[in-house]
Formats: C-alpha cells, structure tokens, sequence
C-alpha cells in the first residue's frame, strides 16, 4: 500500500459527520473516497459537504472498491458485523462506531475476523466522555490516593425520550440496537477502561413507562422493547459494589455523574463539566487539577490512521475491548428484572 489511504464510509450518521468525515480529511494523504448512506439523496449531500469523491449504491460495493484501502462504519449496532466482517475478510481496516454490535455472538464473531487477519487494523470509536480525565483517573487508582474501591456509581439521566408522543427512534428499536440499552455500554466502557477486573451483573431493575411508539418507517404503533429507565446492581471483583442507574425520561436538566468510592477516599467525575473532586477521610471535595498535558482530546481518526500507517497497537478501542464490555452488556439483557 503506498502512504495515501483511501477512505469508504458506510452510514454517515451524526458521530460521522461531526467527527470522522472532517476528522479524516485534515490529516494529509487521506482520501475520502466513497460514501453509501441510507438512500442516494443522503449520500449525494454527503459527498458535496464533505469532498466525498463518489457514492456508492450499497455498502457492498465501497467493500469491493479496490481504491478503499479502510472503511469507517457509521451504521446502527444491527450492521456493524456483517460490514466489519466482509471488509476484513476483503482487507480493508476496519474503524467502527459504537457499540460494537446488535448482540454479544456477533461480537465474539467480529473478533474472531479479526484475530484471523491481525495485518488489519480493526478498531471501534471509543466512549468520548472522559478523554481528557482517563490518565489523571489511572495515576490516583495506581497510586492508590483512593484505598481499596468499594463502589462505583454512574448516574446518568435526560430527558430524550420523556414525550410519550414522540415516534420510536432507533436507540429504542431492539431491530437496530440489539441488546444494547440506553447509554449503559458507552458509560461501562469507561469504567472497563479504568479497571481491569471482571464485572458481574446481580440484578436489574428496568421499566418502561411509554410502552407503544409509532415506528417512524411502517407508521404502525408498536411495543417498546428498550426499557426507559435502568437499574442495575453488580459487583467488580470480589469486593467493589457496581451501581448503575439510567434513565432517558427524567425532567429537568439531566445528571451525569461518575463516583468512585475507596477505602481511603472518594473521587466525583462530574462528567458534564469536565471536573473531578477528590474527598478524603470525612473532608470536603477538593477540585483535582487535571494537567494539559495528560488530555488526551479527540484524536480517533488520527489514532486509526497511525495504526494503518505505523503498526501502532489500538488502545481505544480495540475489538476485545468490545466484546469485553459487550459481555457485560448481555449479561444485563439476560437477568431477570427484579422490580
């Protein structure tokens, strides 16, 4: 392969609009190359945006294009293996959106294909939500400023889906989301990326309070399988509680918080403000200072094409990675709700 790197983009949703489509075409000797989106109308207003050099009627042929050397996929989860396995399997790299896929088989499936072609580079869009606090949250667990960890909660509620007359969107449609559910897998990202034990699930508490939406593409009122609001209590190793809440349906302004509870202190990630406090013994919250140089931003297109280019390993986030916090997301479809 010579220095330049064609680009095909299958799906061109908002995350590739915003991040990848102009992302990719900052960095020189990058081309983009092909776009197929959901109809030809779409992927006509995305090339002329965006410099796209051509469109492509399916995703099928930007996969056979012999001048697409990687394929960023901006699909919903429900396509994310069958296009990440083909492009592979053709040997194009591979960088996809989150989550990894509809269900836990098919990502087991996509690291599988990518196991067998580690000349690929296969990567998946990391959570984005602490980017620029994850090496400050790394040093304070290494050096153990917190103790022994005991709990960890995440409280993460808005009200996107609090209009019981909205239609059904696709994050609510199990057709295109799988067993993902709400922004529980984004979020355990994160933590999976702070800890490396294993992370159980004991119960789950989940409802919904809208149960029938009109489905935007037939117009006919169906059920909603994706629960509004979720609880879920587990455990990370053999002593850390996990608390869990989420919630889609909450009025007012959201909270979006991350804490970390020790033996010897509490650490608050204020995710929304890009904050943290640090509480040690019974003392108030102190502000940490988070260093420059430590922030690590957005930088995934740039990481994909080193790795290309480079060899350089994916840390954020590589295909085991997803199956890993897939894992626990199937674990969390499986439990019996206990409410």
């Amino acid at each position: 392969m010579s220095n330049d790197i064609g680009i095909g983009f299958v799906g061109a949703g908002g995350n590739t609009k915003l991040r990848h489509l102009p992302g990719f075409s900052a960095i020189d000797g990058v081309r983009l190359v092909s776009v197929a989106n959901r109809s030809e109308a779409s992927s006509r207003a995305i090339a002329e945006e965006f410099g796209v050099e051509r469109t492509a009627i399916g995703w099928q042929e930007i996969v056979a294009d012999p001048e697409v050397d990687a394929i960023c996929i901006g699909t919903w989860p429900n396509l994310h293996a069958e296009v990440s396995i083909a492009a592979l399997e053709a040997g194009k790299h591979v960088l996809t959106e989150a989550r990894m896929a509809a269900t836990l088989t098919e990502a087991r499936s996509m690291l599988e294909a990518s196991k067998a072609r580690p000349k690929q580079v296969a990567q998946i869009v990391p959570s984005p939500f602490t980017l620029d606090l994850d090496a400050t949250v790394i040093e304070m667990l290494n050096s153990r400023k917190l103790g022994d960890m005991r709990e960890i909660f995440i409280d993460h509620a808005n009200a996107a889906n609090l209009d019981p007359t909205a239609p059904l969107n696709w994050r609510q449609d199990r057709q295109y989301s799988g067993i993902n559910k709400l922004t529980m897998g984004i979020y355990h990202e994160v933590i999976q990326r702070w800890f490396k034990e294993a992370f159980d699930v004991h119960s789950v508490c989940a409802k919904t309070y809208t149960r029938q939406r009109v489905h935007l593409e037939s117009g006919e009122t169906v059920a909603v399988e994706i629960p509004d609001t979720l609880h879920i209590l587990g455990s990370m190793g053999t002593d850390a509680l996990l608390n869990y809440h989420f919630s889609s349906t909450e009025p007012g302004p959201g909270r979006n918080e991350i804490r970390l509870v020790g033996s010897l202190g509490t650490l608050l990630i204020d995710v929304a403000n890009q904050a943290m406090y640090l509480s040690v013994g019974s003392g108030n919250e102190d502000l940490v200072e988070v260093a420059e140089a430590s922030q690590r931003g957005w930088r995934v297109e740039e990481d994909f094409i080193n790795s290309i280019r480079n060899g350089a390993p994916v840390e954020l986030t590589s295909f085991a990675d997803g199956v890993r916090y897939m894992e626990f997301t199937d674990k969390v479809d499986r439990a019996n709700s206990s409410c």
